[in-house]
């Protein structure tokens, strides 16, 4: 029957094509027509075909950064990363809908009121970055505050699709860990040359080094912390997919998942884990137990094999020795450093903003904590309706009862509050990181919404 929608898969394709000849021919000058024509294609599945719309989101993040690489390293290094724009363009195409919403999410609607709260400490944040920096600086960091707002929001008021929302994203997760974990590993082994050159010109040493065997894994993303949180939610949610596809992509997956050494994801996999088989009923208790078991037999003597034991091992071991780890130690550091200050910022720095005074002068802030940044960012004025916001929604998601016989949804309530309780140790709230939190958050709410209105039909 081939691809169905034509139009909608001609406009993918197209894009595809476009890019492909774009990597091919290293023509950097195509950055800015990729970022439109990824836009385009957004808004026209957004309108016609908001099924494809939500999965073709979802690979735009996944690959995105991958593309970039491979531009640059055919044309050039490009340091202001603008193909990177355009993933955030096509989940900002649903904006208007939101705003139309807004009014009534403040006066009426309990489940969209903690987005509406998220959003209003979002735009004080930027209000006050106008006033403290330059346009341009909080244009960028707008995007990554507000873009996990509005695809959790788009997902949640789209409720009576949750069915089709489901499926589309059980699937994308699927073949996105299976296609992201094969890449990890081979980034692993051979840390192709267009991964070289992006790890050389950010010179970010935390990454490892350039070379096989000795790089912290972030597959076809932009840092081992968004390719991290991924994998965390994709996994989770593999528990629940059957067919050929499941033990190999959990293989890579898994593999990768420890070879890119995030250890705070892999403790909220462990937590997800954890809230996930406590939210079934016993009979698909005990189907996630079986899953779990035939997938660690298939992982566990990947990970006893060379070259990947001596790294994986290496890193869980500094879970039982944490006082003499530096990644701890700094972060330690963080929070005596910057606690005080963040708590008493009253009217924050705003975003885009990431600087205090001292002395006088501007200094930049190192920040390793979701919780300090949202203060200093947004102050007290701002941080309290965000934070409150999505207290809020976790408030609610204890409450509902649907989990019960509804694998998927207890699936994204266990991602959504894992991905929350990662917010000490990271920006969890921003950027990737913050569309997987908001977007599970949203997509819960949605199921109960749907199988509430289910009831109230079959009692009608």
């Amino acid at each position: 029957m081939g691809l169905q929608p034509p139009q909608a898969w001609a406009a993918i394709l197209g894009l595809v094509v476009l890019t492909a000849v774009s990597v091919l021919l290293g023509a950097g000058i195509m950055r800015p027509v990729l970022v439109v024509a990824s836009w385009a294609v957004g808004v026209f599945l957004y309108r016609r075909y908001p099924i494809l719309y939500l999965g073709f989101t979802w690979w735009m993040w996944f690959i995105t950064p991958l593309v970039g690489r491979l531009i640059d390293y055919r044309s050039g290094w490009e340091p202001l990363r603008l193909l990177l724009v355009s993933q955030y363009l096509v989940t900002l195409v649903t904006l208007p809908n939101f705003l139309k919403h807004l009014p009534r999410l403040l006066l009426h609607r309990k489940e969209g009121l903690p987005f509406a709260l998220a959003f209003l400490g979002v735009l004080y944040g930027f209000l006050i970055g106008l006033i403290q920096t330059s346009p341009i600086a909080v244009g960028r960091g707008l995007l990554d505050w507000l873009t996990p707002i509005l695809f959790g929001f788009h997902l949640f008021v789209n409720w009576r699709d949750y069915p089709d929302y489901r499926q589309n994203i059980q699937r994308v997760f699927l073949w996105g860990v299976l296609v992201t974990g094969v890449y990890g590993v081979v980034q692993y082994l051979v840390a192709p040359q267009w991964d070289r050159l992006w790890l050389i010109s950010t010179q970010l040493t935390s990454f490892g080094d350039p070379e096989p065997f000795k790089l912290r894994v972030w597959s076809t993303m932009s840092s081992p912390g968004p390719f991290a949180v991924m994998m965390m939610a994709g996994l989770l949610l593999l528990f629940n997919s059957k067919g050929a596809l499941t033990i190999p992509a959990a293989g890579a997956g898994y593999l990768a998942f420890l070879l890119s050494m995030v250890r705070t994801l892999w403790g909220a996999w462990f937590l997800g884990v954890v809230t996930l088989l406590s939210s079934l009923k016993a009979h698909l208790q005990m189907r996630l137990f079986i899953s779990i078991l035939v997938i660690a037999l298939c992982v566990i003597p990947l990970t006893t094999l060379q070259p990947f034991s001596n790294t994986i091992t290496t890193r869980l071991q500094t879970f039982s020795n944490l006082e003499k780890d530096d990644s701890a130690s700094v972060r330690k550091q963080i929070y005596a450093d910057g606690l005080h200050r963040a708590l008493t910022n009253g009217l924050g720095n705003g975003i885009g903003n990431a600087f205090i005074v001292k002395n006088g002068q501007l200094e930049p802030i190192v920040i390793d904590s979701g919780i300090l940044e949202l203060f200093f960012t947004l102050g007290w004025f701002g941080g309290i309706p965000y934070l409150g916001g999505m207290l809020l929604i976790l408030y609610n998601l204890f409450q509902y009862s649907e989990f019960r016989f509804d694998p998927f949804m207890a699936a994204a309530r266990a991602i959504g509050i894992s991905s929350f309780m990662t917010l000490p140790g990271g920006s969890a709230m921003l950027g990737f990181s913050g569309l997987v939190l908001w977007s599970f958050i949203g997509i819960a709410i949605a199921g109960h919404k749907y199988h509430q209105h289910q009831r109230t039909d079959q009692k009608g």
